[in-house]
């Protein structure tokens, strides 16, 4: 493998010597994150086209650029600052970001990583919008995961606003925009706007048929009045939030703008600023409702079944962004280890070094190839066929994908030694990202229990796993036996349901790496689908990563280490 690394004089001590860092890996800047990221790249190929993969260039060029890492850092050194009133004593609620977060946010925007695809489905060349954003919004949030989160919650607001053509006509093509338009004005006014979404309330969290907070009907017919608070918001600067509350007809989702269409401000009270573990660059606030204006979303009683689609699209970015993680953890390591000797030779020719990568980049094509998967699943939402595989695939991602993540970032950064515990490798500000998407978006056993629910409700679901798991049948005796396995797991718990709930996390672990499986038998490489059934499938993964026991991990290894022009 080819290194820069020069040959260290261990016996030059003078100051000049010593003014002069050797040894050091270079900095990972100046490469296509898209196009160096070969499990990412051959995936938009496959699920989409030569020509979208193209598309991608001018992106993953940004995202890979000094630049780009530069204001990523400042973006998290920088947090965010909530001012409640402005100088004369008037009530503002706002929330000021350093330059670099909006450096981040218009760009992000820019490459139609908010709710463009949405207005692109119907192009009739493409037919690919969602894959492209997909690996798009995987690649830009490895300039810094925190900005990831408006536009997230942009992109999932408007399969939710649907289901009215009145809000949805003035929101949709805001929100589809190109342009950043981080200004304070109504709707109207607005070049490009950001969505956010309020479901959790402090005495319910993810059980949100407990919250409490009113909503009363005015003289207007579709307009309420909100009397409340919600426990976790993010992104309380964003223009429209799409919210939970209890109105007369019970259980209702409500459509929350920002500023009223005369230019005065709605009653949105920010109460404070989460101070959270990680996704310090985006603003996480608290919130309270007294005479707030909404309009009703959907039938009352109905908010759920309303809002749902939009949780459906956050926590397919659940799994974009914790694929995301994994890839920028992944290729921090590997860059390293290309780069750094140690006990006479580089580290990327130690066998250990290369057990601990390969390792590592398996977890990440893995998770790769489920991802872009599920975005071809949206792209062609008029398929049942595809729509049923959604239902049940998206929980078994969410849950696995995210769950796995913290641990794959965890090593990686150990790959680096004291390096990766300083904040200035970036990898610091990775692991405390790691486990947020297994929280946001219903947490572990939320997912595990969705998968159950749609097991026991849509039968096609589980068909549709099926279908797409027996596509590779008889082409590795692992992934067959695994699949024998699952489904034989499957139908025993399926028959006792006093044991099912308490099996839920082994059952949808099982289910999603069987899926991988498949994925990677048909489309990777031969060396990466060997390594991953051997040791996810066959039982052969010792707890802990770097424990192979056979394998290509060379070709792995080099496959995984971004090349930089």
């Amino acid at each position: 493998m080819a290194s820069d690394a020069q040959p260290i004089d261990l016996h030059d001590d003078s100051r000049a010597a010593l003014r002069v860092s050797l040894n050091q890996a270079p900095p990972l800047a100046g490469h296509d994150v898209v196009g160096t990221d070969l499990a990412l790249a051959e995936a938009v190929v496959r699920h989409g086209s030569e020509e979208v993969l193209a598309s991608l260039t001018a992106l993953g060029r940004e995202a890979g650029s000094a630049e780009a890492r530069e204001h990523g850092l400042l973006a998290n050194q920088n947090e965010p600052v909530l001012a409640n009133y402005d100088r004369y004593g008037n009530r503002v609620d706002e929330v000021r970001f350093h330059p670099s977060w909006h450096w981040l946010m218009e760009r992000a925007v820019g490459h139609g990583l908010a709710a463009a695809p949405w207005e692109q489905e119907t192009v009739p060349h493409d037919g690919h919008a969602h894959v492209r954003r997909a690996a798009g919004f995987i690649a830009w949030s490895q300039t810094e995961p925190g900005h990831g989160c408006p536009i997230s919650m942009t992109y999932a607001a408007v399969p939710a606003l649907r289901a009215d053509d009145t809000l949805a006509k003035e929101w949709v093509p805001l929100l589809a925009s190109l342009t950043y338009d981080p200004a304070t004005r109504p709707a109207g006014e607005k070049r490009g706007a950001l969505a956010g979404m309020g479901m959790t309330e402090k005495q319910g969290g993810s059980d949100v048929r407990a919250n409490v907070t009113q909503a009363r009907p005015t003289s207007v017919d579709g307009e309420y009045t909100l009397h409340g608070h919600k426990w976790f918001t993010s992104a309380p600067m964003n223009d429209v939030f799409l919210v939970l509350a209890q109105a007369p007809g019970g259980l209702t989702c409500f459509v929350l703008p920002r500023v009223l269409p005369d230019g005065s401000r709605n009653r949105l009270d920010v109460v404070r600023l989460k101070d959270k573990l990680g996704n310090r660059s985006n603003a996480s606030s608290e919130l309270e409702f007294d005479g707030t204006l909404v309009h009703r979303l959907g039938e009352e009683g109905r908010g759920v079944r309303t809002i749902i689609e939009m949780v459906a699209a956050t926590r397919l970015d659940c799994v974009l962004g914790s694929t995301s993680l994994m890839r920028k953890a992944l290729a921090e390591a590997s860059w390293h280890v290309a780069h750094r000797s140690a006990f006479g030779g580089l580290l990327a020719d130690k066998p250990l070094m290369q057990n601990v990568i390969a390792d590592l980049a398996v977890e990440s094509e893995a998770a790769t190839a489920l991802a872009i998967r599920l975005a071809a699943a949206v792209d062609r939402a008029d398929d049942p066929r595809e729509s049923a595989f959604r239902r049940l695939a998206l929980p078994l991602a969410k849950f696995w994908v995210c769950k796995r993540t913290p641990a794959m970032v965890a090593e990686a950064l150990e790959c680096l030694g004291g390096n990766g515990y300083v904040e200035e490798s970036g990898l610091p500000l990775l692991y405390r990202e790691a486990p947020l998407n297994s929280v946001w978006e219903g947490s572990g056993n939320v997912n595990a229990l969705d998968v159950l629910r749609a097991l026991g409700r849509e039968p096609e679901a589980l068909d549709a796993w099926i279908t797409e798991v027996g596509l590779a049948r008889g082409a590795d005796a692992r992934l067959d036996r695994a699949i024998e396995e699952t489904l034989e797991l499957l139908g025993t718990l399926m028959g006792s349901p006093d044991a099912l709930e308490g099996s839920a996390r082994r059952l949808a672990g099982r289910m999603a790496a069987v899926l991988q499986g498949s994925l990677l038998v048909r489309f990777a490489p031969t060396e990466v689908a060997d390594v991953f059934c051997a040791s996810r499938l066959a039982g052969g993964h010792g707890g802990t990563y770097g424990m192979l026991d056979r394998g290509d991990l060379a070709s792995i290894l080099a496959r995984a280490t971004p090349a930089v022009s």
